[in-house]
C-alpha cells in the first residue's frame, strides 16, 4: 500500500478543501459557516501531526502538504480579515514576508539537496495563536461586542509569535545550509533503496 495514503495527509488535504468555502462564506457574510470551516481546519491541523507521530506515519508527502495547507489558509483567512477589518494589514504583511522567506528558504535547500525538515512547535504556536484572534474577533462581531484593547492585545501577541517562528526558523536554515550531517541532506536514491526492500 501506498505510504501517503494516510489519515494524517487526508486531514491536511481536508484542510485544502475547506479554504474554498470559507473564503465564499466569509466574503458573502454568512460568518457562521465561515468559522465552521475554521474550525474544522484548525481541528484536523492539530490531530494530522499528533497522528503522524503516534502511528509512524510520517511521510515526506506530508511534510509538504502540512505547512503547505498552513500556509494557504492563513494566507485566505488574513487577506479575507484585512478586507473587513483595515486594522489587520500589518499582521496580513508580516505573515506575506515569513511565509515568502520561508518558501525562498525551503527552495534554496531543496536545490541544494537539503531537507527543510518539518514544521516545528513555534510555526504550530504562530497557527494557533492566528486562528485563535480571528475567531475572538468574529465572535466579537457575532455577539456585538466591541473591545478594541483585546483586539490589538491579540494582534500584537500574534504578530509577536510570527516573528518569533520566523527568526527560529531563519536559524533552522542556516544551521541546515550549513550541516554536512547526512541526516540534513535529501538522498532519493537510498530512499528510493530502503523502500523498495520495505
Amino acid at each position: 500500500m501506498n505510504k501517503n495514503i494516510n489519515v494524517p495527509n487526508a486531514l491536511s488535504v481536508l484542510r485544502l478543501l475547506v479554504i474554498a468555502p470559507f473564503v465564499y462564506f466569509y466574503l458573502n457574510d454568512q460568518i457562521v459557516p465561515a468559522v465552521t470551516m475554521l474550525v474544522i481546519s484548525g481541528l484536523s491541523d492539530m490531530f494530522d501531526g499528533m497522528i503522524a507521530r503516534r502511528f509512524n506515519q510520517i511521510t515526506p508527502l506530508g511534510q509538504m502538504l502540512d505547512p503547505l495547507a498552513d500556509k494557504l489558509t492563513q494566507g485566505a483567512v488574513a487577506i479575507c480579515m484585512a478586507i473587513r477589518y483595515p486594522i489587520l494589514i500589518p499582521v496580513l504583511i508580516i505573515f506575506v514576508v515569513k511565509e515568502f522567506s520561508m518558501i525562498v528558504a525551503a527552495c534554496v535547500l531543496l536545490k541544494k539537496k537539503k531537507n527543510p525538515g518539518p514544521s516545528k512547535w513555534y510555526g504550530k504556536a504562530a497557527t494557533v495563536m492566528f486562528y485563535i484572534t480571528f475567531i475572538l474577533i468574529v465572535a466579537q462581531e457575532i455577539l456585538q461586542m466591541q473591545n478594541n484593547t483585546l483586539v490589538i492585545v491579540l494582534l500584537v501577541l500574534t504578530a509577536v509569535m510570527m516573528l518569533y517562528a520566523l527568526l527560529r526558523y531563519f536559524l533552522v536554515f542556516l544551521r541546515v545550509l550549513r550541516s554536512d550531517d547526512p541526516k540534513d541532506r535529501i538522498n532519493l536514491e537510498l530512499k528510493a533503496k530502503r523502500e523498495k526492500k520495505e
